[in-house]
């Protein structure tokens, strides 16, 4: 394994990018045939620095039996590509379960985490690409490698239909499925030779950009501008907090929470009122108060200290203020209504 894995943070939950170690250990106990060119931490035949720079990774798997690993949950460090040739894989995406068929095209932002494998990986071929384009927040312009040689108005086309919808699954790719074999071709030959035609990888990436495009184009995707606007990010940021009560307990500021969307103090005050009606500190009580009191729901024994602590209120008599003034009543009598 060569290069760093780089981590995401989301809220105070840790995610790799997907550095396909599993897959990985797999393919060198012989488990599995795997073929890939790839910079950086991916696995695969190293391609130079300036070789194909943006491409992450290309390649593909051959699972011939059940495997004991998945990829578990992790988000990429560009745009990813895949497609299942043959079998069938289980497939999360923020919140969201698929089984995957032949044929089925799946593509992720960096922004999204998801996973492969529920609980394992079955028999199967998977096809892959990541390629950074410099994005890591739903708002921010994407910036495709100089390599890439659509003509401008069709990689135009491209971006904007891969920004303003965020389907994950396109059913019956076939002619993405054809591209993806003769890449995988190439690869192998390159793996086994430690020689790679860069200019037939080249040649054959920007073909299936163009499979890609014409799939999403024969699919009249319903485009929605919001999600490539900055107030998607700091709707995804909300969202991540609402549904993670670990990280309720972070020291947040404000000027911390702006810098987690990449936003300045102002605009991203301005995009949580307009989200929840409420500046993001108001916002946040209201959270860790909601969260608090679903725990106590559950837990009714626990006592001011211990819901202080793990919902990052200043002090066990903050909270106890708070949450009255919040439901009308103390955290003890909230507890005793679950205990009746």
């Amino acid at each position: 394994m060569n290069g760093r894995i780089p981590i995401f943070t989301v809220q105070d939950e840790k995610y790799r990018a997907d550095s396909c170690r599993p897959l990985e250990q797999a393919a060198n106990a012989d488990e599995i045939n795997l073929h890939a060119v790839a910079h950086g931490h991916y696995p695969g035949l190293r391609l130079s620095k300036n070789v194909l720079p943006g491409l992450k990774t290309i390649g593909f798997w051959d699972a011939p039996k059940q495997q004991k690993w998945r990829l578990d949950w992790h988000q990429n460090e560009g745009v990813e590509i895949c497609l299942l040739e043959r079998g069938h894989l289980d497939f999360a995406i923020e919140g969201q379960d698929f089984q995957l068929q032949p044929l089925d095209l799946t593509i992720t932002r960096p922004w999204q985490r998801h996973r492969l494998g529920d609980p394992t990986i079955g028999p199967g071929r998977l096809h892959w690409m990541i390629i950074d384009l410099g994005v890591r927040r739903p708002h921010q312009s994407w910036v495709w490698p100089k390599w890439i040689i659509l003509a401008p108005r069709d990689l135009e086309e491209l971006t904007t239909l891969l920004r303003q919808n965020e389907h994950p699954v396109w059913q019956s790719a076939e002619a993405v499925g054809k591209c993806f074999a003769r890449i995988a071709r190439k690869i192998e030959q390159g793996t086994q030779s430690e020689r790679v035609d860069v200019s037939w990888i080249q040649l054959l990436i920007n073909e299936l950009l163009m499979h890609v495009l014409e799939l999403l184009r024969s699919r009249h995707v319903q485009k929605d501008a919001s999600l490539a606007e900055t107030q998607r990010t700091v709707e995804l940021f909300l969202e991540d907090l609402r549904s993670d009560h670990l990280s309720l307990a972070n020291e947040w500021t404000l000027r911390s929470m702006a810098a987690e969307c990449g936003l300045g103090v102002t605009q991203f005050t301005e995009y949580c009122r307009t989200l929840t009606n409420a500046t993001p500190v108001q916002h946040m009580n209201r959270l860790r108060l909601e969260a608090a009191a679903e725990l106590l729901s559950q837990q009714p024994h626990l006592t001011n200290v211990q819901l202080a602590e793990q919902f990052g209120f200043s002090s066990p008599q903050y909270f106890a203020t708070v949450f009255r003034r919040h439901y009308g009543y103390p955290p003890q009598q909230h507890a005793s209504q679950v205990l009746e």
